[in-house]
């Protein structure tokens, strides 16, 4: 069975919303390594519209030798869930619109490695109410941004337990979770 592993930049505050603006002076080679790790273990990424706008607009068309880390989302297989998507025209997408915990959970029955998340907080919100993401890893970087949305907002309440933590010189906490037993 397949695993979910979601991932998100995260402010101290919780704020995950526009990384761009505050997370580039933290970024440093132990940052990337992390990322990297987690996109080359899976061999399906999964996400919702408006992370798949995104992606799509910063990778679509890339070529490996040009960007590795765009060839080889451009070569992974993507699901992205949107109710108001007609379709999904980027090299290997797939459009989820109907029910998406059971369209997930026969998703994770197939086999291979993990399926990768990142950004699309909505979408992590509703699958670990569900039980489907095996693991959450949040990179807290030492920062109040104030405003912006958060990871967990007025949320079903959902325990987990710590994994594994590192800190990286750059004073990011790198905390991964589970779901409690």
């Amino acid at each position: 069975m397949k695993r979910i592993v979601a991932s998100f930049f995260l402010s101290l505050d919780g704020v995950m919303e526009a990384p761009e603006k505050w997370h580039f002076p933290y970024f440093n080679d132990e940052m990337g390594q992390a990322v990297e790790e987690q996109l080359f273990a899976a061999d399906t990424m999964l996400m919702g519209r408006r992370t798949y706008e995104e992606f799509s607009g910063a990778f679509a068309g890339k070529t490996a030798e040009q960007d590795p880390i765009a060839g080889r989302i451009n070569a992974t297989p993507k699901y992205v869930v949107s109710t108001t998507m007609t379709g999904a025209d980027w090299e290997n997408s797939t459009l989820i619109g109907g029910d998406v915990v059971e369209e997930v959970t026969r998703l994770k029955q197939g086999g291979g490695g993990a399926i990768a998340m990142s950004g699309s907080a909505t979408l992590v919100r509703t699958l670990l109410s569900a039980g489907l993401v095996d693991e959450l890893r949040l990179l807290v970087h030492p920062i109040v941004v104030g405003a912006g949305a958060r990871l967990f907002d007025e949320s079903a309440q959902i325990p987990l337990r710590l994994v594994e933590s590192r800190t990286f010189a750059t004073g990011v906490l790198h905390l991964t979770y589970a779901p409690e037993a």
